[in-house]
């Protein structure tokens, strides 16, 4: 017998913050690519910062949902890249897109888990509202919604 809909509802979510931040580290590995620790130090600090975050949180996903006794979500083989990333304002700008999208991601978690994965959401939503602002963002009432 299969457990109730509402009880798979947090992990699925789960799954899907996973799914997102299999892309982001994807992602901000390519974006580290295209930044210069000389050039911009700026910026590829707050590059690097992203990259570790995401696959810390990326790692702590696979552990919780292992835990629950489901099976990670894959990781893609790849994932879609900006045609041209040769200057700091494309890689921060794909870097301020791709916060947007953990922060609605997140936003989601929060909305569909309890106790200590909605309080982990609700830091990850935030440490990602904030984020965006180093990319170039705009501080907003209600992030990821």
């Amino acid at each position: 017998m299969s457990p109730p809909r509402a009880a798979s509802a947090p992990i699925d979510a789960l799954q899907t913050a996973l799914a997102a931040e299999h892309a982001a580290v994807f992602v901000y590995g390519a974006l580290g690519g295209q930044t210069s620790q000389s050039d911009d130090p700026t910026l590829y600090a707050e590059i690097t910062d992203a990259y570790v975050t995401h696959r810390d949180r990326r790692d702590r996903l696979v552990r919780v949902i292992e835990a629950a006794g489901r099976q990670p979500v894959a990781a893609e083989p790849g994932y879609d890249l900006p045609v041209d990333l040769s200057t700091p304002i494309a890689v921060a700008d794909r870097a301020l897109q791709l916060e947007r999208a953990c922060a609605a991601t997140y936003a989601f978690v929060v909305a569909s888990t309890s106790e200590d994965d909605r309080r982990w959401a609700v830091d990850a939503l935030l440490d990602t509202a904030v984020r965006e602002l180093g990319f170039g963002g705009r501080p907003e009432r209600l992030p990821g919604l």
